[in-house]
């Protein structure tokens, strides 16, 4: 089984679907440009959920998870996201770490924001984790197609800017599905207006967190050693998104889930994750 199995296991949206649009290895093809691009990398993440006041639980986890590891080989991590989801991933991330706020402006003015950050910052890498993507018409809009554009900043415009990307995602209206956009209304009618930014590297998953966790597994293999979380600590990072507030993006009700799968469902894919590497030759973290 690959790593690419894993990350769409069990999966109820019909991600799956666009899997022959990309590369077989991809999570091993987002791997390796991160590997590739040591520095200053920003992750950009938080989708916020109107019906549950709240951003999702799904994202933050598996980018704090990604960050760790990136951190871990010698790059600064940088966090990106917006007012609405700031003070979770600062939570999450203690108040020592960097967190950039990108505002909930116009469109022009989003993009001379942008301009300014990779000016600033000068990141050799951006990845996105679960963060909703612009439309065609240039809104945002949920899985079920209403406009959610006044709860989100327009951080498209750093991914259109910049040449080094990476998009993880679970249903089509994220950053990162502009690299398949053609293909969503074909293959997954339901998914509705698709996301159009797209990234240099794209990486489809049943839940946006296992497609970090993917990334990292394949990092690891490349790196020949363990860079995932253990399994008891990605279960604490996700029930401390859960007490910051975070719902479920699924019912948008505040529960031991993400996009209902329930917290055993979690630890059973990233055990497989372990046992994956285990199959190559690495073990598990001390």
């Amino acid at each position: 089984m690959s790593i690419e199995n894993i990350v769409l296991t069990q999966d109820q949206r019909g991600i799956s679907a666009l899997r022959p649009y990309l590369a077989p290895d991809f999570c091993g093809r987002a791997a390796s440009l991160i590997l590739d691009h040591p520095g200053t990398v920003l992750i950009a993440t938080g989708f916020y959920i109107p019906a549950g006041g709240a951003p999702e639980t799904d994202g933050p986890p598996g980018a704090v998870a990604l960050g760790r590891a990136i951190a871990s080989l010698g790059s600064r991590v940088m966090y990106l996201t917006d007012a609405y989801s700031a003070p979770l991933l600062q939570g999450l991330v203690g108040r020592t770490a960097d967190v950039l706020e990108f505002p909930i402006v116009d469109h022009q003015t989003s993009w001379t924001h942008a301009a300014d950050v990779l000016a600033s910052v000068k990141p050799s890498l951006l990845i996105a984790v679960e963060r909703c993507g612009l439309t065609d018409d240039g809104v945002f809009r949920n899985m079920r197609g209403v406009d959610v554009s006044g709860y989100h900043a327009k951080i498209d415009y750093l991914f259109r800017l910049h040449h080094r990307t990476v998009g993880i995602g679970d249903g089509g209206n994220e950053i990162g599905m502009g690299s398949v956009a053609s293909a969503i209304p074909v293959v997954m009618p339901t998914a509705g207006s698709p996301c159009v930014t797209a990234t240099t590297r794209l990486v489809i998953s049943s839940v946006s967190n296992w497609g970090a966790w993917g990334v990292i597994a394949a990092m690891s293999k490349l790196r020949n050693e363990n860079l995932l979380p253990t399994v008891a600590d990605a279960r604490d990072l996700l029930l401390q998104t859960i007490a910051l507030g975070a719902v479920d993006g699924i019912t948008g009700k505040r529960a031991d889930s993400v996009d209902g799968f329930p917290l055993k469902d979690n630890d059973r894919v990233l055990a497989e994750m372990h046992r994956w590497l285990g199959r190559h030759g690495i073990g598990a973290r001390e």
